[in-house]
């Protein structure tokens, strides 16, 4: 009989360093730690002061981490139709755990290009066209990222017919080049996957070591993910289940962080009886990442985006001057480690309500009604999410809140400003108390049911 004993599961964030140590025999968790993530000194720094905190660590089985520091995996998507194949082409990077950049559409122009050399990305994905269709878009596209300075990999994923005279021209201009299936084979048929498995390949081979990030290899097996990557494979894990062991059917999981608030759905999200879909396909396994709507690096983007009129009623009833409050944006913005307490949980609890809600109705799908001759009629786009059994919390600023039903069910429909909108109605919440989810991400690589039992027993209901 082989010994389960312990797996060491690490998660190097972009503000904090997470490590879990899971009793593999029992699906439990046995301790957990973390210290600020030391990018500027080496993240192997942070990554020790964890370890010391969990004695016994060095006996693990496995030993795997996931990270978002260092910017996570940045990447550019190019395509040509921005609701066609530009869309798909984001859709594959997000699905991957990048945050995209920038996507551009049609034929890049020098504003373009100098976008992509100033945003400066781990890795660039061109595609265009479906199989059989335009061409030109794509050859004229990758001559253009032929004749510039760069070093990045570029993933070619368009136009099957086209797609390797492409790859030729970015060759013979000396890019490190990839080729694999077009993001589009069809209209409105999406085949993202193998797009996903080429980034993450290239994530593992290249960029890792490029970001400095495999000086903590010393301490572990290496980082085979990036962090979404891992939420998001936990989260189809839990809603799907893995041989006897059940999931929990749809759901989505709704995680507000300093850089960004994600949304991960694993649902079906289809049209209802009576109701025509309009749109591309969207993905069972779907994320969005809001790259305005994080709660410590882009906080001057989320009080944009919250309104002027919203924030004043808070802050006035809270009895919070502006000054005071000025005072604590700018100290949240700079030193992003920082713990609240008080009135400032309470505004902070605030914000994380509202990164949640303005990001799950970016994330939903809308109904739109229509009058015809025969009678009023419905158009969905993007996906129903009406039904999802559970919605899931994840984060610090989640974790760390005494009321924490209180900021992930801005994701509710009952929240949301837009009547259109097919958010969650009667989800039950749950909230992920010990960060479990990027950990059980990484176990399921070796472990899936193990993975599952993990977050069962860890996962609570409010």
């Amino acid at each position: 009989m082989i010994e389960m004993g312990t797996a060491l599961l690490i998660d190097i964030g972009s503000t904090f360093t997470k490590a879990s140590l899971v009793d593999l025999a029992r699906a439990e968790l046995l301790a957990r730690a973390q210290y600020p993530t030391t990018i500027a000194a080496g993240v192997n720094i942070g990554l020790s002061k964890v370890l010391e905190q969990l004695p016994g660590w060095e006996k693990a089985r496995y030993k795997l981490a996931c990270s978002s520091a260092a910017g996570g995996l940045k990447i550019i998507a190019i395509g040509f139709v921005p609701r066609m194949t530009a869309e798909a082409a984001k859709r594959a990077a997000l699905g991957a755990g990048s945050k995209v950049l920038q996507t551009y559409s049609y034929e890049l122009n020098a504003e373009d290009l100098a976008g992509i050399l100033e945003k400066n990305p781990d890795l660039i994905l061109l595609t265009g066209g479906t199989d059989g269709g335009n061409r030109e878009n794509l050859l004229r596209n990758a001559s253009k990222l032929a004749e510039l300075p760069l070093q990045q990999p570029i993933i070619v994923a368009g136009n099957k017919t086209a797609s390797a005279e492409a790859e030729d021209i970015l060759l013979r201009a000396g890019k490190e080049v990839y080729l694999t299936e077009n993001v589009m084979p069809e209209l409105d048929k999406l085949n993202i996957e193998p797009a996903r498995e080429m980034i993450r390949k290239i994530f593992l081979e290249k960029i890792i070591n490029a970001k400095g990030l495999d000086v903590v290899n010393k301490y572990i097996d290496g980082i085979i993910m990036p962090t979404p990557s891992a939420v998001l494979k936990a989260a189809a894990l839990l809603a799907d289940g893995f041989a006897a062991e059940t999931g929990l059917g749809e759901l989505m999981v709704v995680d507000p962080g300093g850089a960004t608030t994600d949304i991960y759905s694993i649902a079906a999200g289809k049209a209802k009886k009576n109701v025509f879909y309009q749109g591309l396909e969207e993905p069972y396994q779907k994320r969005t990442v809001e790259g305005d709507l994080g709660i410590r690096y882009s906080l001057s983007s989320l009080l944009e985006a919250i309104g002027e009129e919203l924030l004043e009623e808070k802050l006035k009833e809270l009895e919070i001057g502006k000054e005071e409050f000025q005072a604590l944006m700018l100290n949240l913005s700079q030193k992003t480690e920082t713990l609240t307490a008080g009135w400032e949980k309470e505004l902070e609890r605030f914000l994380a309500f509202q990164a949640v809600r303005i990001a799950a109705g970016r994330h939903v799908g809308r109904l739109r009604t229509i009058y015809t001759p025969l009678g009023t009629g419905f158009i969905q786009e993007g996906k129903d999410l009406t039904t999802v059994k559970y919605l899931i919390g994840t984060g610090g600023v989640i974790v760390y809140n005494q009321d924490p039903g209180s900021i992930i069910s801005g994701a509710l429909y009952n929240n949301q400003n837009d009547p259109e909108l097919l958010a969650p109605g009667q989800a039950e919440i749950l909230v992920d108390q010990e960060y479990i989810l990027a950990a059980a991400g990484l176990l399921a690589e070796v472990e899936p049911e193990t993975a599952l039992r993990l977050m069962k027993n860890t996962i609570r209901k409010i």
